[in-house]
């Protein structure tokens, strides 16, 4: 592909098959905990909070690790390592609890990598290329995705679904995970050199430019305190009368949606900037709470298809573009993340729980109304900086 390093591509296959894997899990756990060990939502909200809450604030530890020492490739293929071996031993569990650790454990997996990994594909994305870079490597990992929810849709419609199939499934995802894992080691290259050598010179220190970027990725990971999963989606799509078999489908349509767009919307980032980008991705976040509030199920997982592809690579190539300590600063990001997701995730459980789901989708769009007029009045409103690197003359914040 035009304007895009084998190293990139080879990323990609290993996000693919990573997601491959994900995608079965993340599919069945909803209904594995809510209907077969017969918890709650309220303990489905602490489990997607714990995944969120590991998987994102440790991306500050080994974002920060990954600039002061240098180790980029050790990480990346340590963290891809870790999920692999560790997605199986769901099919050991028997209550909660068992699921709770056993997903934080593997979101460990995805700390580690995760901030080594986007510096690595800033590395090898060419100039004013990084929105299409970062398109590229969502759209293998949202077709990694998409593979895996057909995977079990196939599953679901042969096989009936209990205790065993389930974690029989489970167990399976040990064969994509270990591919993944392979190609991380033996096809992706490091850091180059000459690039290694420049960041000694910025040894993990946020910097005054990189303080500049923080309004716009705060506004980003506040929104996850009011999107709703599309684990919490799941249990709301089996309330509605649709049958298990069914359910894969809607994973489907929102991976599908997220391939499609996830690409372009790099290639639109670049052309019109992160902050208009960003503002198109929280109009389509907003509509799809209010298709989620009319059960217009179908139209929901679209449209959050779309806000979760533009608002993640559009965040994502802001930090490529303009950061200096890109690893750290993709850690911080990334801990906010955890922060916002994982509080979201636990008082939409117990909303739900407790008060019904017109509270959880009261609460949810009312949140993302007033961030979409503030970033609106952001936009509006936002000053010009002089940017401290030769590759990009001016910042607005």
């Amino acid at each position: 592909m035009r304007h895009m390093n084998n190293n990139i591509i080879y990323l990609g296959w290993v996000s693919f098959f990573t997601d491959f894997a994900s995608s079965m899990v993340t599919t069945l756990v909803p209904l594995y905990v809510v209907y077969i060990l017969n918890e709650g939502v309220d303990k489905l909200g602490i489990i997607i909070a714990a995944a969120s809450f590991i998987s994102y604030f440790f991306r500050i530890l080994f974002g920060y690790l990954s600039d002061r020492f240098t180790l980029v490739k050790p990480l990346v293929v340590s963290g891809y390592l870790i999920s692999a071996l560790t997605k199986p031993m769901l099919a050991l569990t028997q209550g909660y609890l068992g699921v709770a650790i056993i997903r934080g454990v593997e979101r460990v997996g995805k700390a580690v990598r995760s901030a080594p990994k986007d510096a690595l594909i800033s590395a090898y994305s060419e100039t004013n290329y990084s929105g299409k870079t970062f398109g590229f490597h969502k759209t293998m990992d949202i077709a990694g995705e998409l593979g895996g929810a057909i995977c079990i849709f196939l599953i679901l419609t042969w096989f009936t679904l209990d205790k065993d199939s389930i974690r029989l499934i489970f167990a399976a995802t040990l064969i994509p995970g270990l591919i993944a894992s392979a190609i991380a080691l033996f096809l992706v290259k490091d850091i180059p050199t000459s690039i290694q050598a420049k960041n000694e010179k910025r040894k993990a220190v946020i910097n005054q430019q990189d303080m500049r970027l923080l309004p716009l990725i705060i506004i980003y990971f506040t929104s996850l305190f009011f999107i709703l999963s599309d684990q919490f989606l799941i249990i709301k799509v089996k309330q509605a009368g649709y049958s298990v078999s069914i359910i894969p489908l809607f994973i489907i349509i929102l991976t599908l949606t997220q391939t499609l767009f996830s690409y372009y919307s790099g290639v639109i980032t670049d052309k019109i900037g992160n902050h208009k980008m960003l503002l198109i991705a929280f109009v389509f976040g907003t509509l799809s709470l209010l298709a989620l509030w009319q059960e217009y199920l179908w139209l929901c997982f679209i449209l959050l298809g779309m806000f979760t592809v533009m608002s993640l690579n559009t965040i994502r190539a802001y930090i490529s573009q303009y950061a200096i300590s890109k690893a750290f600063v993709y850690g911080i990001f990334y801990g906010g993340i955890a922060l916002t997701s994982s509080l979201g995730a636990i008082i939409v459980g117990q909303l739900w729980k407790k008060f019904g789901f017109e509270t959880v989708i009261l609460f949810s769009l009312s949140g993302m109304i007033i961030l979409l007029l503030v970033l609106a009045v952001w936009i509006w409103k936002k000053p010009t900086y002089k940017h401290e690197d030769n590759a990009i003359t001016s910042l607005d914040i």
